[in-house]
């Protein structure tokens, strides 16, 4: 029982300091542009794939473990876990690469017609609700996601049921609305 509260101890200490890094890490990465490199436009729909794809398996393993195929659970859990890395790796190269692309950014200069503009100007709040949305809830899922695991990892299944309750939603959320944020986007980007 020893060793399982000292390892417990360790886990939560390596939560807490992941859960500030790598947001921390992420929002220093943004202010950095790599010299020389065009801007890597192919990625965004990779990375919206890849949020999708997280999407659709955080379901297959909540439907695996209802079955009570914990095995399966477990290796869709960790192949979530592992998308979201690799999301994470890419959302940072393309912006490495690239300005952000502001919604609405047409480079018409004026040709679209007031309609359109008053549509897009409506519509805009509605794009930033849920990209904000989405960036303050991709930050707070990461310690969720991180005590889920840990307490799967450590056997302790009623507490991992507990707070996979809460993290279940708040990921898929972060999921889908990565591809909403990239479908909204995406007209923006320069060619």
């Amino acid at each position: 029982m020893e060793v399982l509260a000292k390892k417990e101890k360790l886990y939560n200490r390596w939560i807490i300091i992941l859960s500030i890094a790598i947001p921390v890490a992420v929002a220093f990465l943004f202010t950095i542009r790599i010299p020389g490199v065009p801007r890597l436009g192919f990625l965004p729909p990779i990375y919206a794939t890849i949020n999708g794809l997280t999407a659709v398996l955080l379901i297959a393993a909540v439907i695996q473990i209802k079955k009570g195929n914990r095995v399966a659970h477990e290796n869709i859990m960790k192949i979530c876990i592992g998308l979201s890395l690799v999301f994470l790796v890419l959302y940072v190269v393309y912006h490495a690469t690239s300005d952000s692309t502001i919604f609405g950014d047409t480079n018409l200069d004026g040709e679209l017609s007031s309609a359109e503009n008053s549509s897009i100007e409506s519509f805009k709040y509605i794009y930033y609700f849920i990209l904000i949305s989405h960036i303050l809830l991709s930050i707070g899922v990461i310690p969720f996601v991180l005590v889920s695991y840990v307490r799967a990892v450590l056997g302790k299944f009623e507490m991992h049921r507990k707070i996979a309750r809460i993290t279940f939603p708040i990921w898929l959320y972060v999921a889908v609305t990565g591809v909403i944020v990239y479908f909204l986007i995406s007209p923006y980007y320069p060619a």
